[in-house]
């Protein structure tokens, strides 16, 4: 399969959006320096993140094993 850099990424992707289990560190964090109001809508680009870097692995995992003899 050699060094695909869409897959990485999209493997990065993943790594990076596991890390949604620190927000709640995150809240309060930001609520003690008083930046609580910015959390509202952390969840939602979580996940949006997640589900993306899923789908780029997915994909460029099945195109490249359709592509190797």
């Amino acid at each position: 399969m050699g060094r695909d850099r869409w897959l990485m990424l999209g493997i990065v992707g993943v790594a990076l959006s596991c890390l949604s289990c620190l927000t709640p560190l995150a809240v309060l964090a930001l609520g003690a320096i008083g930046l609580g109001a910015w959390i509202g809508r952390v969840d939602a680009v979580v996940l949006v993140l997640l589900v993306g870097s899923v789908a780029l692995v997915v994909y460029r995992y099945w195109t490249a094993r359709r592509t190797t003899p």
